[in-house]
């Protein structure tokens, strides 16, 4: 681990693979399981580009490094996060694999290229822009709410960025797919795989994870539920392995 700058209020947590760590701070929202989830959902290439929209303090590009040897960008338009990714990314020497752009991703579909980009990931904000929850401090109402852009603007962008062919995924809650469905088809993306997260056998879906291919055809599978958490409160052995590798990538 390189040593960089910790400011006051942040901390260096560990991503429990790869020796990676990773900077946060409780005064700006901290990534969580649909983060790690994502990373690992993602149909990604061994080589070539990615992007992450929406990369907050840089998670998902610092988890796919482990995954791939292509060039990952991640955009993010708060400052205060776009400079703790990438001090994490200084911090893990991955500066020559992983860049950090701080900006909006409506500006990047305008002036970033049309499909120049392999795959794409992203993990946006849920909520509609609506009053908002009066609790929290900027930082989290523009993590959560689409202060800085729509499902919408998301699906535009990424239909301009990724190339024909290219794969797109997202994780989101349930209650939003129809509406995600509609605008990915409406970008020229074509929903090929769903899974749907559950919190425990028998509850409702928490999160659901999507992935779209640019031109695709028709032709959607749903793959099996995952449940995260086994009857006695443990994670089931999949997200185990999400989380701490399976036995064979121990070895």
């Amino acid at each position: 681990m390189r040593n960089v700058e910790i400011h006051e209020s942040e901390r260096v947590d560990d991503l429990l693979t790869h020796e990676l760590r990773i900077i946060q701070s409780e005064q700006v929202f901290s990534f969580s399981m649909d983060a790690v989830l994502l990373a690992k959902f993602a149909n990604i290439p061994k080589y070539g580009k990615i992007l992450d929209l929406c990369t907050g303090n840089g998670v998902i590009p610092l988890l796919l490094s482990t995954r791939t040897q292509a060039q990952i960008d991640g955009i993010e338009i708060q400052p205060r996060l776009a400079d703790m990714a990438q001090r994490s990314v200084d911090m893990n020497g991955l500066s020559n694999r992983i860049n950090i752009i701080e900006g909006d991703l409506r500006e990047l579909a305008k002036t970033g290229g049309n499909g120049v980009y392999d795959a794409i990931t992203v993990n946006p904000p849920y909520m509609p822009l609506t009053g908002g929850d009066l609790k929290l401090n900027e930082h989290q109402r523009i993590a959560r709410h689409e202060i800085h852009g729509t499902l919408e603007d998301i699906a535009a962008a990424a239909m301009r960025l990724v190339r024909p062919g290219g794969k797109v995924s997202m994780v989101h809650k349930p209650q939003r797919l129809g509406e995600i469905i509609t605008l990915l088809r409406e970008y020229r993306m074509e929903p090929k795989v769903i899974r749907f997260v559950h919190p425990r056998a028998g509850s409702e879906a928490n999160m659901v994870l999507i992935e779209a291919h640019r031109d695709g055809r028709p032709d959607v599978k749903i793959l099996p539920p995952l449940v995260v958490y086994e009857e006695n409160g443990e994670y089931c052995q999949e997200v185990m392995e999400i989380y701490y590798g399976s036995e064979e990538e121990k070895a």
